[in-house]
């Protein structure tokens, strides 16, 4: 008998939804919004909180991938180990707090949020569940296992879904950005709002990473037609790179937030023409 997934009990879904309500309220320059988001976020999600420690046992899981079986196999444990531990009713209440808080302070809407890998967050929690049947139970870990194993992190998951589906979620985005907003764009924006929960570390380790990757191709693109036949376009190229290069020693903020996004889109910009030419 398949038990029935609740996922407002679910710690990980109700993060991941709350992140990308925050991402949304970036993006529509929502700022009273965004911070309210943050506020929740910094409460109900700071350093040895009843709700930090629960996410990190489901985020050992969908965020984690190994080179092989064993390893895969020793998280799960590790996993399960640390979730029973957890006192239930302390996560119970702080789970409904959560709740209570999202709704008087944001939106209830928030749980209606399209997050990717809902199917194995679902999953997770069928695997932490004791009403879970043992042979469930097992086919459900052998599941999470053979996805820690893949080549891709289950954290990047993208199941198939219907074109409607997809474009609703797009939508909630403003004119501003529509379907154009890039892959890159949404994992920066992420981990701008994850950034209040972990010091900022996840952010600035994404940032050194992509501000490199950038830097990189700006240089490539110094070659490129659209770029090298103009001496203006050579000058500003040079001089985007310089500054990418000082953020890299710089503290996150706003105007480094802004001017990674718009890069990003410069970057791509830039290929797509030459690849069109």
């Amino acid at each position: 008998m398949k038990v029935k997934h609740n996922k407002k009990r679910n710690t990980a879904f109700v993060y991941e939804a709350l992140l990308r309500e925050g991402t949304l309220a970036i993006l529509r320059q929502q700022h009273e919004k965004k911070k309210k988001i943050v506020s929740l976020i910094k409460k109900h999600f700071k350093a040895d909180a009843t709700l930090r420690n629960d996410l990190e046992c489901y985020r050992s899981l969908y965020e984690s991938y190994a080179s092989d079986r064993l390893i895969s196999e020793k998280i799960l444990k590790e996993a399960k180990k640390q979730k029973e531990a957890i006192n239930h009713v302390d996560l119970f209440k702080s789970q409904t707090a959560l709740i209570n808080d999202i709704n008087k302070e944001v939106s209830p809407t928030v749980f209606s949020n399209y997050v990717p890998n809902y199917k194995t967050l679902a999953t997770i929690a069928q695997i932490f569940s004791n009403k879970t049947s043992p042979k469930n139970k097992v086919l459900l870990e052998t599941q999470i296992v053979e996805g820690m194993l893949s080549s891709k992190s289950l954290s990047h998951e993208s199941p198939s879904i219907d074109n409607t589906v997809y474009r609703s979620f797009v939508n909630k985005f403003n004119d501003k950005y529509n379907d154009n907003l890039l892959e890159e764009q949404r994992n920066l924006l992420t981990h701008y709002i994850n950034s209040f929960a972990d010091n900022a570390l996840e952010l600035k380790i994404f940032l050194n990473e992509e501000i490199a990757r950038m830097k990189e191709k700006l240089q490539e693109a110094l070659s490129t037609d659209i770029i090298s036949q103009d001496s203006e376009m050579i000058d500003k190229t040079r001089k985007l790179i310089l500054k990418l290069e000082s953020y890299r020693r710089a503290p996150p903020d706003k105007e480094i937030l802004s001017t990674v996004l718009k890069t990003q889109q410069i970057v791509k910009d830039i290929f797509d023409d030459g690849s069109n030419n």
